[in-house]
């Protein structure tokens, strides 16, 4: 609570004298701009159980955030004071909102807008100046066009229309939830505290465990040990965040499910024990090692021979496939969930043979990449799109390299 109490107060004190426009890069506002920035980005990993809740847009409002009522907003990275989110919104994770732009010595920003009922999907931008409109869509890391029209949506980079049918579902599940389910999903994420105490009690548990070492070995020997001490207590952390998902929610199945259910807010609460538990205390370490495959096949993925695996974001273990030789690295994202319309769709994520993702690439779900094919770095397959054996893609939505030569 002090650290979130300090961070409000400076991302406040430091969003003063804030204004759109364009200003010297070494002036204070190119200063203040690259704190407020940096302070949002931990804030999203050291206070991640305040983020993708009903606290969520709370705590956006103490930092300066204008957010509207039943908005939903996950891990975003933005400028708190130039960002408007308006009523029944929702943020994804790792949207990036009004931030900054670098170029010629200059820095410039300016307000966004997210609209009502409108929808910024994981990784998707808003530039300053950039609204979405009112029930308007801008897909997985795709860019906020310059003059977006209400009840549109839009992908890619640059952004494109896309075509899509508006699935309003039961509004009780979706935006407008009854007392009860409200009052259900609060006691489901006062839970996340656990995962909380948990990492806490093992960095205390990890520390006399290592006095303890000290006092019958001596300090040397201690010293030399420590790393096994700290490789237990890693394992340890991934153990229980295993036991968490499979606890919480059991086995991931291609199914829809609302935002107001149950299931949703448990799988919630499985991913933070991931974030707060396995993540820092091993997962994060150990990219590309057995001991990531390991810790994959524990959550239900199906990990061949020969698998290398630098990225820990498979949301759904259960439905994605990395056959053998697979290569997936840094910044991958196997989406194996979309949420638009506020409802959870879920599909699998396939990686045949020998398949290659470079980094920062995304699959949606129902994909699958062919023996041996290569995806290019910040590269987006879309949603049950099978990209053909023996082949290379790139781009945002991906194209053949052959075809863009």
């Amino acid at each position: 609570l002090a650290y979130a109490a300090l961070l409000v107060a400076a991302v406040r004190l430091l969003s003063i004298g804030l204004r759109p426009g364009w200003h010297p890069l070494h002036s204070r506002t190119g200063w203040q701009s690259w704190t407020v920035s940096q302070l949002m980005d931990a804030a999203r990993e050291t206070l991640f159980p305040l983020y993708a809740g009903l606290i969520t847009p709370v705590w956006l409002r103490a930092l300066g955030m204008k957010v509207g009522s039943r908005a939903e907003v996950s891990t975003v990275l933005a400028l708190p004071s130039l960002t408007t989110v308006g009523d029944g919104a929702f943020l994804a994770d790792d949207a990036l909102v009004a931030p900054y732009q670098l170029g010629g010595g200059w820095l410039r920003i300016g307000a966004a807008e997210i609209g009502e009922r409108a929808f910024l999907g994981n990784s998707g931008m808003t530039a300053p100046g950039r609204a979405v409109p009112d029930r308007g869509l801008v897909g997985v890391l795709s860019a906020t066009p310059k003059k977006a029209k209400e009840g549109r949506s839009y992908l890619g980079m640059p952004p494109v229309r896309l075509p899509r049918s508006t699935d309003d579902g039961d509004q009780s599940r979706t935006y407008e939830p009854p007392a009860r389910l409200v009052f259900a999903r609060g006691l489901v994420e006062v839970c996340r505290v656990v995962p909380v105490l948990a990492s806490a009690a093992l960095a205390v548990l990890t520390l006399a465990a290592l006095v303890r070492l000290a006092a019958v070995v001596g300090p040397g020997w201690a010293a030399l040990l420590s790393g096994f001490v700290l490789l237990g207590a890693g394992i340890a952390a991934a153990v229980v965040s295993i036991a968490a998902k499979w606890t919480l929610v059991g086995r991931f199945r291609a199914v829809e499910r609302p935002l107001w259910s149950g299931f949703v807010w448990r799988n919630e609460l499985a991913d933070t024990f991931v974030e707060v538990l396995a993540v820092p205390w091993l997962v994060g370490s150990v990219p590309g090692t057995p001991l990531m495959n390991l810790w994959l096949r524990g959550l239900g993925a199906s990990v061949g021979r020969g698998v290398w695996c630098e990225s820990y974001w498979l949301p759904e273990a259960d439905l994605v496939t990395l056959e053998d030789a697979v290569s997936v690295n840094r910044g991958c994202v196997l989406q194996t969930h979309l949420f638009h319309d506020r409802i959870m769709r879920m599909d699998t994520v396939v990686l045949r043979e020998g398949a290659t993702l470079g980094p920062g690439g995304i699959v949606l779900p129902g994909s699958e990449i062919g023996a041996r094919s290569t995806l290019g770095p910040a590269s987006l397959v879309m949603r049950a799109e099978s990209i053909p054996p023996d082949s290379r893609w790139l781009g945002n939505p991906a194209e053949s390299w052959l075809g863009q030569g």
